[in-house]
């Protein structure tokens, strides 16, 4: 869900919940609505019941967290570009939720002192979760939006073990095991500011021999939602898993691993039914923010069409 670890979506009609809030609930409305797709771009807003959408993902690698945590920088003469292509839709299927379909292509470009430039990708691993919202942001002065999230990645890319030659690892997409993932959000608005905190937990199958631990994900987010409904969203998130188990019992602690990503992102609503999003994230090239895992930086762009 790829260097880093995942994504989710979202949900119900905006006129009824501007009838139901009141006279101040406008802003609560944009706030929860632009905001929430600000953070998820894959989210249905209060309106809508459906809607596709392409992501265009470009980055390069800064470095690599070692196992200590210590981040030390690319080597002169190695550059690796990593580029993804995502193709999401989402459907509603109840009154308060929604069905996502995630397809990614992944690519890597590379080039290290002793090799030439080499290129190489395909289909990631394909990722269908749903979302349903129990109580909605804003809908209460005191109590907070609560969602429940559910997904099942499936093992579609190329996993790194299923290639002959080290050269041949460029063409890595997947991570070669089914991943099954829940997890839980709580939001609320506070005038146009939407606040936003997610806790993910992923179980993984077993493979070649190794069976990972499994992976948590914390997400910390805000946006602030203009009077045009205009946002601006700020995020990090801190995923982690412990050491992975081989066959023969043995658990190496140099197997765990860390990464912490920040992503700044805007929102802005063309039409009724399109809509663009672009974003920079960066992987802090700082020690102790992640382990065993590249460092990166890149750009988003994203592009919605609706339906209501």
């Amino acid at each position: 869900m790829q260097h880093r670890s995942s994504r989710s979506s979202r949900a119900l009609a905006l006129l009824v919940a501007l009838a139901a809030w009141g006279s101040p609930s406008r802003a609560r409305a944009q706030a929860c609505c632009a905001g929430g797709s600000a953070i998820t771009p894959g989210r249905l807003q209060l309106h809508e019941d459906a809607l596709v959408g392409a992501e265009l993902k470009a980055g390069t690698v800064l470095g690599m967290y070692d196992p200590s945590g210590r981040f030390v920088g690319s080597p002169s003469g190695v550059t690796e570009g990593d580029f993804e292509e995502d193709l999401f839709g989402a459907v509603r299927v109840l009154r308060h939720g929604q069905v996502a379909l995630l397809v990614p292509v992944i690519e890597t470009l590379r080039k290290d002192t002793l090799d030439p430039w080499r290129f190489g990708g395909g289909i990631g691993d394909v990722n269908l979760s749903g979302r349903y919202d129990f109580v909605g942001a804003g809908e209460s002065r005191y109590v907070p939006g609560v969602a429940l999230l559910a997904g099942l990645t499936f093992p579609t890319g190329k996993a790194p073990d299923s290639f002959a030659t080290p050269a041949q690892v460029i063409d890595t997409t997947g991570v070669g095991v089914f991943q099954a993932n829940g997890a839980i959000a709580i939001e609320q608005t506070f005038g146009p500011w939407l606040v936003n905190a997610t806790g993910l937990i992923a179980v993984r199958t077993a493979r070649a021999g190794e069976q990972l631990a499994p992976q948590g994900t914390l997400l910390a987010a805000t946006a602030y939602t203009f009077p045009n409904d205009v946002a601006l969203a700020l995020s990090a998130s801190y995923a982690f898993e412990g050491n992975a188990t081989f066959n023969d019992g043995t658990s190496p602690a140099a197997t765990s691993k860390r990464l912490t990503v920040v992503t700044l992102s805007g929102f802005w609503p063309v039409t009724d039914t399109w809509r663009l999003l672009g974003g920079v994230y960066l992987d802090p090239p700082v020690d102790h923010l992640g382990s065993n895992q590249p460092a990166a930086g890149g750009l988003t762009f994203t592009v919605i069409r609706s339906w209501s």
